[in-house]
């Protein structure tokens, strides 16, 4: 740079000259009074510097000849950075991306600060859009690769029986009774398995009655024949069905790490444990006390009911979603644990004297539990204005505590709950009547893009942090 253009342009700082400003092929004059008024922004910095290479790295490029800046940026976002310096004001049009139009006026060292209310709420709205879209598409990337990752562990499984002895009739079971719906056949043996399920349930709710009740000449209780009966009839159906699907797996070492198979085996064994028990009572007497575990584990029978996952997709996207949720959780837990915290010491100071049933801390802790879940047993309510205050405000922390993760925890099940749906249809679409044929059907075009969509993603992320931008970030600040 010349003398004269330094001084031309220490000048322009304390004068009203005009600098030709050229964005992209889109050319404008501008006072620099008029940019002097925010001398933050990266063209009220061009008038501070004193050497072509100071203002080299604000701009492009340079032509002292005609004291012209060149900016390689987008001309048609330029217009609303020009507004900016004439109002002072920023506004978005609706057509606008508002990511592209958030990265130029940050070049431009405009903060999103100056955005006019008109437009402001409208910015922020569809900039914070994205984030929900971004965790949909994740989710639904997560489901493509989890379905297909385990349609290919199903395949591989069906695949082990071609080098067995009669291995096509042994996948046909095994696909009849591991996957309801499959068949004809495998309807029929799903349909018998919660009939038999729910009328072990019945039975043992209604064996607790008094009018089925039946007291021995000891004055011990005594099931009634006919429940006893049902429930033998249950064992004897849960254990046909526990070792026909162990017969017909396709690894006996891997038939146990299935959660579905561990129900099995624990919906009786409490039985042949209680059967086993009882034997020893009959023949040592002094082991009397070892039948107080028997009546323990007839109570277990109730989970039972926890064998119905196996034909409900409803409970197995349960069960995924509690286990994928532990954070969601946790962090539900911890909120609760702050407020009864909390509201059990207010509680007990201003109660402890008047109020019996809230005279310590423990008790108190009870009563915070019951009404910040909302529950409200009323066998203990404080007495005194300020107390019902405490109580009042115990419920409505209860309320929102509890609402908040339950959102996090409903998208996650409705997550599970829809690729759990597509990997019953694809399992379903398989034919293995003549031996394996072909894959299951998978997009593996939809899977192949998420997978180079996620690449794409990492990159962008990685180019976001490069050191160009960060030493320009530093710049602007």
């Amino acid at each position: 740079m010349t003398g004269q253009s330094l001084r031309a342009l220490s000048e322009a700082n304390f004068e009203d000259n005009e600098i030709s400003i050229n964005v992209g092929g889109f050319k404008k004059k501008m006072r620099s009074n008029t940019l002097l008024r925010f001398p933050e922004t990266r063209l009220g910095k061009l008038l501070s510097c004193h050497s072509k290479e100071s203002i080299l790295e604000l701009c492009d490029d340079y032509d002292d000849t005609k004291n012209e800046f060149y900016f390689d940026r987008n001309p048609e976002l330029f217009p609303y950075v020009l507004h900016f310096y004439n109002t002072g004001k920023l506004h978005v049009m609706g057509e606008l991306c508002v990511f592209s139009f958030s990265q130029e006026i940050e070049y431009w060292g405009i903060n999103e600060f100056f955005i006019d209310s008109c437009c402001s709420y409208s910015y922020h709205g569809r900039k914070m859009e994205p984030d929900q879209e971004k965790w949909e598409e994740q989710s639904d990337q997560e489901s493509t690769t989890s379905s297909f990752d385990e349609i290919l562990a199903f395949y591989n499984d069906a695949s082990k029986f071609d080098k067995q002895p009669f291995g096509n009739i042994r996948r046909q079971l095994w696909l009849a009774l591991d996957n309801p719906g499959y068949s004809v056949l495998s309807r029929i043996f799903s349909v018998l398995s919660i009939v038999v399920v729910l009328g072990s349930i019945v039975t043992m709710c209604l064996n607790s009655l008094p009018d089925f009740q039946i007291i021995d000449s000891n004055g011990n209780p005594e099931e009634d024949p006919r429940f006893e009966i049902v429930e033998h009839f249950g064992i004897a159906w849960f254990t046909f069905e526990l070792v026909a699907r162990f017969a017909v797996a396709p690894d006996f070492l891997k038939f146990f790490k299935h959660a579905l198979n561990l129900i099995d085996l624990m919906s009786i064994l409490p039985f042949y444990i209680t059967l086993i028990v009882n034997l020893v009572v009959e023949s040592s007497p002094t082991l009397a006390n070892l039948g107080r575990v028997a009546q323990v584990l007839r109570l277990m029978r109730i989970f039972r009911i926890l064998k119905l996952a196996r034909h409900s997709t409803g409970l197995r996207s349960l069960g995924a979603t509690l286990k994928y949720s532990y954070r969601e959780v946790g962090l539900l837990l911890l909120y609760l644990s702050v407020g009864i915290s909390i509201f059990s010491v207010v509680a007990y100071t201003i109660e402890k004297e008047d109020n019996e049933g809230l005279a310590t801390i423990p008790a108190c802790w009870w009563w915070a539990t019951v009404s910040m879940t909302t529950v409200g047993y009323g066998d203990v309510v404080p007495g005194s204005t300020a107390g019902k205050l405490t109580a009042s405000a115990c419920i409505l922390a209860g309320i929102l505590v509890v609402v908040l993760p339950i959102t996090l925890i409903f998208n996650k099940f409705s997550h599970f709950y829809r690729r759990q749906k597509q990997l019953e249809s694809a399992m379903r679409s398989c034919d293995f009547g003549d031996g394996m044929k072909e894959v299951p059907s998978v997009n593996l075009r939809d899977y192949y893009a998420y997978k180079v969509k996620s690449l794409m993603a990492s990159l962008t992320n990685m180019s976001r942090s490069t050191p160009s931008e960060l030493s320009l970030n530093d710049s602007l600040h």
